[in-house]
């Protein structure tokens, strides 16, 4: 009967529902994913491609003592014999597991090109490098030929495999690994073999042993490439209790010749990179306590990052510290110990679940090893039982063999001997029928039944068995064990230096052009006329201030914007426009530019006579679109603002007839936005039909002096002179002198500069 859902048509054909079918064949698929490729079996911490890798190899005959063989040879039979898929990817599992950077104790021997940490992927192709099995590799697969583990058929019937290997030591943890399956991801990080093997055995003497207790043992991950785990103890222990957690490893360093010299590097970082983001804040001025950087690695020395400071006055811890937090030399790592438990099911585990049913799996591979070799003893023992009878009445069994057609059933009748018996004495050679041989069998049988009941002595004692576990562990452990390579350390979390403190405070003056392209120039003395623009391009408003200050620049439609003053382009060049920084309206100019303190007074106009006074604090804001503060008339323009240097200056305004007025700027009131107050009385007929506007706004300090730019030439009204121009706010003002009627803006010079 077809299943629930389901059913046959008069063809044979089957009909479901298209979510029953989806459904089953997403959730198939997300298993496979899930047990055939992404994630590690407990038993050898390996996957699918891994573990048929290793075996291949192991067929091959690629063993730590014979020569080395092309890769090529090496894939084909992979995916040849048990692994139907990408020769590409194949080869890229092959590599992982011979790169010293990725795997803590690498199970495949390379030669040739298997990449570096800087590019793990530039090895050469598979046809240029060869390879053999590590002598690790043994811990793997010694005892695959002793009935350790159960085989199954390979993809097309034709050959069998592993279904895992015996491991004798727990891989899962010592190499590490990452997978992404469906749903679900693995991160595990590798570890030191002798810390690991040390708490297996600790674990396998004390069922009962906390988490706590078996960290005293595994210390911390132990990462291929060194460096330091700077995670504070609870961290760690968080995820060896949860399974699931982060810690954080940083990159070690020296001083040498009053240079900072890096050694190691974290796992999985490319030292190109980390330079690369050197280099990248060091071109945007935010490393200035640094001369140069350079990475002296070779041979004798694998990582040697030198960086030199600008004098032996920096802090090269606190440059350290800030490297830490905006490079790679510092990174976050996540653990997730997601893993197929030996019950065929994926789960997250903890340190000493892992290392439970681990030592599960150890206890049940010895015990199939011991009861194989037991069998093979019994066998052997069996058979010498039978030669020796022979041995004892060989003339009659030589006699038997001569005169009977059918040798075989007579001697199993006359001496009760079994097929097996019999079939050994029949093949038995002439020049093994010696009385020597008589003595050798017998040692044997002696060694032998001594071994046999060692034996069966450990299967029938769980306490000599986990003996026998627990001596093999630590010598594997003295065999394959090295010291640990990353220093555990609980430091603080680096912190950035404060971008202000990098950047000197200096004076500088921002130059805005007519096309909306800004500079920065060190210094006010300096003409911003004399810089060069691009074709059609010109100069259109400027402020002074310092590095740190922001610049708050205002559009055509009253919209002010905020950028870092130290961080636009310096005036050696044409700049930058600002539309690639800002979002302003489309049609939208940028009209002038503000520099200053927050508590700082700027005048804002629009050429329609209308302005008010405003705080610097005001303009300020981090949106790319802007805030809207001058509200300005149809068909109007903004002036660019004019920064009000005391209560006692007075406000100068000129019109395009050619007319000036000055009045006291406490006639101006101070507004955070709107349109303002009228500054300049231009008619309501020749203001609609912009026959008159105002042209040029300033605000001049007392002792100072006002200048009058007409095209190229400029006019110095001093202080006193201003008197002839003064009146009301509101009103028409004076007619300037014959030829000065034309003025296209004005400019506020202080005192000490007027003389």
């Amino acid at each position: 009967m077809p299943p629930e859902n389901q059913e046959l048509n008069f063809e044979g054909i089957e009909r479901q529902p298209l979510r029953t079918f989806t459904e089953k064949a997403y959730l198939e698929y997300s298993m496979y994913v899930i047990l055939d490729r992404a994630l590690p079996a407990l038993g050898d911490g390996l996957k699918p491609v891994q573990r048929r890798i290793v075996y291949a190899m192991s067929e091959l005959g690629l063993s730590a003592v014979s020569k080395h063989k092309k890769s090529a040879r090496t894939v084909g039979d992979v995916i040849g014999k048990f692994h139907p898929h990408g020769d590409s990817a194949c080869y890229e599992a092959m590599v992982l597991m011979a790169q010293p950077f990725a795997y803590r104790y690498p199970l495949v021997d390379g030669q040739g090109n298997w990449g570096s940490q800087d590019d793990p992927k530039s090895f050469a192709a598979m046809r240029y490098t060869e390879a053999k099995l590590t002598r690790y590799a043994d811990v793997l697969l010694g005892e695959v030929a002793d009935g350790t583990v159960d085989w199954t058929a390979n993809f097309d019937g034709t050959l069998e495999e592993p279904v895992i290997l015996p491991a004798r030591l727990p891989n899962l943890l010592l190499n590490g690994t990452t997978g992404i399956a469906v749903g679900m991801a693995t991160d595990i990080p590798p570890h030191n073999l002798r810390e690991v093997a040390a708490a297996a055995v600790h674990l396998l003497e004390d069922p009962e042993a906390t988490t706590a207790a078996l960290m005293k043992h595994v210390r911390g991950p132990d990462l291929p490439t060194g460096a330091e785990i700077i995670s504070p103890r609870a961290d760690l222990k968080e995820f060896y209790d949860k399974g699931v957690g982060t810690f954080r490893a940083r990159a070690t360093w020296e001083i040498e010749e009053g240079n900072v010299v890096i050694t190691a590097f974290p796992y999985q970082v490319s030292p190109s990179r980390v330079l690369q983001q050197i280099d990248e804040q060091w071109r945007a001025k935010k490393l200035p306590m640094i001369e140069s950087y350079n990475d002296e690695s070779d041979h004798e020395n694998p990582t040697r990052l030198v960086i030199v400071p600008r004098s032996n006055r920096v802090d090269l811890a606190e440059v350290m510290n800030h490297l830490f937090a905006t490079t790679d030399l510092e990174r976050n790592y996540r653990v997730n110990l997601n893993i197929i438990a030996l019950d065929g099911r994926p789960r997250v585990m903890g340190l000493k679940e892992i290392l439970g049913e681990w030592l599960e799996f150890r206890t049940a591979t010895v015990t199939r090893r011991l009861q194989h070799r037991l069998q093979k003893v019994a066998q052997r023992l069996h058979v010498l039982d039978g030669l020796l009878i022979a041995f004892l009445n060989l003339d009659e069994v030589i006699r038997i063999i001569r005169r009977e057609d059918e040798p075989k059933p007579v001697l199993m009748k006359r001496f009760k001997l079994s097929d097996e018996q019999t079939e050994e004495i029949l093949n038995t050679r002439l020049r093994h029928l010696a009385k020597l041989e008589e003595m050798k069998i017998r040692a044997e049988q002696k060694t032998l039944s001594a071994e046999r009941d060692e034996l069966e002595a450990l299967l029938k004692s769980k306490a000599k068995l986990k003996k026998l576990i627990a001596a093999e562990i630590r010598a594997d452990a003295d065999k394959y064990g090295d010291e640990r390579r990353t220093k555990i350390i609980e430091r603080e979390a680096a912190q950035a230096i404060d971008a202000t403190t990098l950047i000197p405070n200096e004076p500088v003056t921002v130059v805005l052009s007519t096309g909306g392209w800004v500079r920065s120039a060190k210094g006010h003395e300096f003409d911003p006329r004399s810089l060069s623009y691009k074709s059609g391009d010109a100069f259109q408003a400027m402020a002074r201030g310092r590095s740190l200050q922001p610049a708050v620049f205002i559009d055509s439609t009253g919209r002010t914007y905020t950028l870092p003053a130290h961080s636009l382009p310096s005036a050696r060049g044409h700049g930058e426009p600002l539309s690639g920084r800002l979002d302003p309206p489309d049609g939208a100019k940028f009209a002038g530019v503000m520099l200053g303190e927050p508590e700082d007074l700027w005048l804002l106009a629009s050429d329609a006579g209308y302005g008010f006074i405003v705080r610097l604090k005001e303009l300020i804001t981090d949106r790319r679109a802007g805030k809207t503060v001058l509200n300005v008339p149809e068909n109007s323009h903004v002036l660019p603002p004019a920064l009000v240097p005391s209560a006692e200056s007075l406000v100068a305004v000129v019109s395009s007839e050619g007319k000036l007025l000055a009045f006291p700027v406490s006639e101006v009131p101070e507004m955070p936005r709107g349109k303002g107050n009228k500054l300049y009385d231009i008619p309501a007929k020749k203001a609609a039909a912009r026959e008159e506007l105002l042209t040029g706004i300033a605000v001049v300090a007392p002792k100072g002096s006002l200048v009058v730019w007409s095209g190229e030439r400029q006019k110095v009204l001093e202080w006193g002179e201003l008197k002839d121009y003064k009146g009301q706010r509101a009103q028409r003002g004076a007619v300037l002198p014959r030829g000065w009627r034309t003025v296209e803006r004005l400019e506020a010079l202080v005192a000490a500069a007027a003389g």
